[in-house]
């Protein structure tokens, strides 16, 4: 399979310290991006562990992505002990394995991951918040009431006590897909339709990439800011 790849992160204009962290490990075949929880103490310490962590048992050969992704949850909450033991630490966590002409997916939180394909732009995950969670239970004829303040609250991350629910899915890739990981620092800036336009531009990778973050900077830059994008060029 050839790839091309870029990835890029920014600070924003509000936040203190960047809390995002990505994945870009051409050699692995291993793309994603991880967000730091606001609002609590060591959001950069719970992405870079939950990252790294990943990217260890990917350089290990661990397969079943799982259970590695709830090893890194289970790692994430014993550093929150140390560092904040009244709360915790969290991070979201969505990441790719490209191999054998497919993207094995996995997902937890709010991070996103999408496939422009044909020019159109279609999510591969969906975000783990209060407001899909109560969409879901409607659909089982519960009723649920949801507040705008905390519509987009979390209701999985890593780090969370206990382990997390991973979504798994496996995508079949064909030549002209462009995979597009990123975190909420974009996804709230830049609707889903600029975005579908924009990866579709006959640019380089991270072209492409600065040209995103940047339109989310101009409309505030009020989180940290983070994507991966992957060009599939040719599938075996």
């Amino acid at each position: 399979m050839k790839l091309r790849s870029s990835a890029l992160t920014d600070i924003g204009k509000i936040r203190q310290e960047n809390e995002d962290r990505f994945l870009r490990e051409d050699d692995l075949g291993l793309y994603g991006v991880a967000d730091g929880i606001g609002g609590l103490p060591g959001g950069a310490e719970a992405a870079s562990c939950a990252a790294g962590f990943i990217k260890a048992g990917f350089k290990a050969r661990v397969e079943n992505l799982s259970a590695l992704t709830q090893a890194a949850s289970a790692a994430v909450t014993e550093l929150g002990d140390q560092i904040n033991p009244s709360f915790g630490i969290g991070t979201t966590l969505t990441f790719g394995r490209f191999r054998d002409g497919r993207l094995d997916l996995a997902h937890v939180g709010d991070s996103r991951c999408y496939v422009l394909r044909d020019g159109r732009l279609t999510p591969l995950t969906e975000d783990h918040n209060v407001e899909n969670e109560a969409r879901h239970l409607r659909a089982q004829g519960k009723h649920v009431e949801v507040s705008a303040a905390n519509r987009n609250a979390l209701t999985r991350c890593i780090g969370q006590p206990g382990l997390p629910a991973v979504d798994l899915s496996e995508f079949p890739l064909r030549p002209g897909d462009r995979l597009f990981f990123t975190t909420d620092g974009i996804t709230r800036m830049v609707e889903d339709k600029e975005l579908e336009k924009l990866l579709a531009r006959d640019d380089a990778p991270e072209a492409i990439l600065r040209t995103i973050v940047d339109l989310g900077l101009e409309r505030g830059g009020y989180d940290n800011l983070t994507a991966v994008l992957v060009f599939v060029d040719e599938v075996p």
